[in-house]
């Protein structure tokens, strides 16, 4: 059976091939994600919450930072070689000595994590142990990671390097995501949904009742709303009927100007007084 007939056939599997490596080498196929990092203590909990980290596997992120008279460039990757290190979580480089070996300051091979409601506390473990500090212990990276709606992923931040004790020395940093924001449910109630259907209806109404009226019926003016003469007089009794209820005047009491009459007003019999008059 051959899989293409046509004469390109060699040059599509050519070029299929080709973007199948650019994509493996850009990260795209890259679906290891969390299940990269290797927790010290497997446990479906620490695994949860991990996987909430998910968005921001495999990309690097840096900060630099002044301790006393060095410089530092900080690279830390969620569950990959920071900087192109092999096993390492995060790398301290030193700017001032730049063909100088990275210190590695954690192993995502050893990973430990804890999460609240909005924010996550990566922990890399089994760095480069200190040659003076520490009791000379490895170093120990923590990466508190803490929800911020207004940007995708900030700068990463370095806080502090706690080192002025005898053991559990530790470098802590902050980076700032939307990932670790709880994403808000809207929930629209019964009554927003009876309205949605009425404002429907209605524009259903009187948008085909007005091109019914103007294109088949060849109505003009006002006579072009629908039911012209149904709501005019609706609306004449609404009138009515709100002044019968809400109106405090006598309705029965006459006016205080009455019209002229036109129909002659009928005579009254003449009386007459000739009987009284003295004979």
């Amino acid at each position: 059976m051959k899989v293409l007939n046509s004469r390109g056939g060699g040059s599509f599997l050519l070029w299929t091939l080709v973007v199948q490596l650019v994509l493996c080498g850009s990260g795209v196929y890259a679906t290891d994600g969390t299940k990269s990092c290797e927790l010290l203590n497997e446990s479906v909990s620490e695994r949860k919450v991990l996987s909430r980290l998910e968005s921001l596997a495999h990309k690097n992120f840096t900060a630099e930072a002044m301790i006393g008279p060095d410089s530092y460039t900080y690279v830390f990757q969620l569950c990959g070689d920071a900087g192109g290190f092999p096993g390492a979580g995060l790398v301290q480089l030193d700017n001032k000595k730049p063909e100088s070996k990275p210190t590695v300051v954690g192993l995502y091979n050893a990973t430990e994590v804890i999460g609240g409601s909005d924010w996550v506390m990566l922990i890399y473990n089994n760095g480069d142990r200190y040659d003076a500090h520490c009791s000379k212990e490895t170093r120990r990276a923590m990466v508190r990671i803490s929800c911020n709606k207004k940007v995708d992923v900030d700068q990463l931040k370095v806080v502090a390097e706690d080192r002025q004790r005898v053991q559990d020395c530790f470098y802590l940093f902050e980076l700032d995501s939307s990932a670790m924001c709880e994403a808000v449910e809207s929930h629209i109630s019964a009554g927003s949904i009876i309205l949605i259907i009425g404002f429907c209806v209605l524009a259903v109404y009187l948008i085909g009742g007005f091109l019914y009226q103007r294109l088949i019926v060849g109505a003009k003016g006002m006579e072009q709303f629908p039911n012209y003469a149904f709501w005019v007089e609706f609306g004449n009794m609404t009138a009515d009927g709100c002044d019968f209820v809400c109106r405090s005047r006598n309705r029965e009491s006459a006016s205080a100007y009455r019209g002229v009459a036109t129909e002659p007003l009928e005579e009254e019999p003449e009386e007459r007084d000739d009987h009284l008059l003295p004979m």
